[in-house]
């Protein structure tokens, strides 16, 4: 019959053995980037308008009522709030409705996030030109700046990939 003193330095060896294989199982996975799943964010200056970039992500139709409830994440996958509602403005282009800020009692500031600046990935919206920290700093959005967009009715969104 073993000793005790045997058995704990047996089990002793055999937990540095798994400590040790656990450390060097981590060291040898590479860091993930920053934002590493969705598109970083273009240059400012790269000379293509927002419209132009939308073209290049390869819109596709989607159905209005199938974006609300969508969550908006940021290019690290964080979200950023829920799209309530779209809209075309007087101007003509379409924009995403999201509540920015706010808590559990008191909603936060509905804020326009433009069609061109996102991408839907699955089940949310990748908000690809716009950097996290400008959301709080867009505009409030007024119910009198456009009209909602049927829930039935057909616009053209841009693909996001990993």
């Amino acid at each position: 019959m073993r000793s005790p003193v045997a058995c704990t330095a047996v089990m002793s060896a055999i937990v540095a053995a798994a400590m040790l294989a656990a450390i060097a199982t981590i060291a040898a996975i590479p860091a993930r980037a920053a934002g590493a799943h969705s598109e970083a964010a273009p240059a400012s200056d790269d000379g293509r308008t927002p419209e132009q970039r939308m073209n290049a992500r390869f819109p596709q139709k989607v159905r209005v009522g199938d974006l609300v409830g969508l969550p908006v994440q940021d290019v690290d996958d964080r979200i950023l709030g829920y799209v309530t509602d779209v809209v075309r403005t007087q101007g003509g282009k379409i924009v995403l409705v999201m509540p920015e800020g706010g808590c559990l009692w008191r909603p936060g500031r509905p804020v326009p996030i433009p069609i061109e600046t996102v991408a839907i990935l699955a089940r949310h919206l990748n908000l690809l030109d716009i950097p996290r920290d400008d959301v709080p700093k867009l505009p409030t959005f007024e119910p009198a700046a456009g009209s909602p967009i049927g829930r039935d009715d057909i616009i053209r969104i841009a693909i996001g990939s990993r």
